[in-house]
């Protein structure tokens, strides 16, 4: 996708946001105007292409050198912030200034994405906003929501952080540990798009990309994927009707970032999601439309362990159709990075294909620093 479509997606995006916000949603989904700059992923030298389709974990308050090199070589696109870099907001101001500050190769100057999983109740990375918990939001209707996502935004964007690893979209059924968490924000699709969305568009003209998640659905498992290897047993005609509905209306509204799940969804493939190319292609891009960036849930968890370390891990999500994979620690993602490089190199991934998702990850880091 060209910048000027990402532009009019922006453009409706605010519309869509109503009057009272139509102004500000301007100001910070449209940048300052400046015309659509031209494509450079296709420019990159193998180091640095592969390098966009990577982010890494962060634990700690300092830039440890070996990531503050991967950052200098175009290694790695972005980072994911724990509790732990946030012992109090001056020092986690500083560290994301620090990541910042690294020069980095003449065509990746843009900012690096800095994502944290901000939801609200149990999953909060920083003290503040969003003061509750996505059940209560839900609960408490779409004015509400956007307020919070107003605040989120704030928060977030007060600290350095343009990427929030929410709204959770799946639909919360009774039973399940989404429903059990409270990260849901209802029990019904429509319950979910009428809420979580005016959450996902605040966050956004507020500066912060937002991340819908866990596609194609994850309310109807009984355990994280962090802990278990889940199976979702739903139909493929009950997760398109219910579960994917959230997702759809998500992608219409110019979401920035899905995040795939890393379940199993016997319905669609007999692997997780994120290394299904029947989802992550053929339902996400091909049913839904969706066109912003496709990012995989953790690829250092129990449920991915099954398939493989984290450098097979990459390649299937990569060979799946999913732009950016994201691990837990800098030495996976590396890994995963030299990888993709060396099949790349060899042909047996498709380069244009390859190109089109890196370009997509370059463009969201554009359109975060205008």
């Amino acid at each position: 996708m060209d910048r000027t479509t990402q532009r009019r997606r922006r453009a409706a995006l605010a519309v869509l946001l109503g009057a009272a916000l139509g102004a500000f949603a301007l100001g910070a989904a449209l940048g300052d105007g400046r015309a659509p700059r031209p494509d450079v992923a296709a420019t990159l030298p193998l180091r640095q292409l592969s390098g966009e389709r990577i982010v890494v974990g962060l634990s700690g308050i300092r830039v440890p050198p070996r990531l503050r090199q991967a950052i200098r070589r175009g290694e790695v696109a972005g980072v994911v912030l724990f509790a732990a870099s946030f012992p109090s907001r001056a020092a986690g101001r500083r560290l994301i200034r620090q990541l910042q500050s690294v020069r980095r190769p003449a065509k990746l100057r843009d900012p690096l994405l800095v994502m944290v999983d901000q939801e609200g109740g149990l999953v909060k990375r920083v003290g503040g906003a969003p003061t509750a918990s996505a059940a209560q939001i839900g609960a408490r209707g779409a004015a509400f929501s956007r307020r919070q996502g107003r605040r989120t935004a704030r928060n977030l964007r007060d600290l350095g952080v343009n990427v929030d690893l929410a709204p959770v979209l799946d639909v919360a059924r009774p039973g399940g540990v989404i429903a059990a968490t409270e990260r849901g924000f209802g029990d019904t699709a429509r319950r979910v798009r009428s809420t979580a969305i005016p959450f996902a568009r605040a966050l956004q003209a507020g500066g912060v990309a937002a991340t819908a998640k866990h596609f194609p659905g994850f309310g109807a498992a009984s355990e994280n994927t962090d802990f278990a290897v889940e199976r979702i047993g739903l139909s493929k005609r009950q997760l398109r009707a219910v579960d994917e509905a959230p997702f759809r209306a998500f992608a219409a509204a110019g979401g920035d970032l899905v995040m795939l799940s890393t379940a199993i969804y016997p319905a669609f493939s007999p692997r997780p999601a994120a290394f299904a190319r029947s989802v992550a292609t053929g339902e996400l891009r091909g049913r839904l439309g969706f066109e912003g960036v496709a990012v995989t849930d953790a690829l250092n968890t129990v449920a991915v362990r099954a398939f493989g370390g984290p450098a097979r891990a990459g390649l299937a999500a990569a060979r799946a159709g999913v732009d950016l994979l994201l691990f837990a620690d800098l030495g996976s993602g590396l890994r995963a990075r030299r990888t993709l490089a060396v099949k790349l190199r060899a042909g047996k991934l498709d380069r244009a294909e390859f190109v089109r998702a890196a370009q997509r990850v370059l463009d969201l880091r554009a359109e975060l620093g205008g």
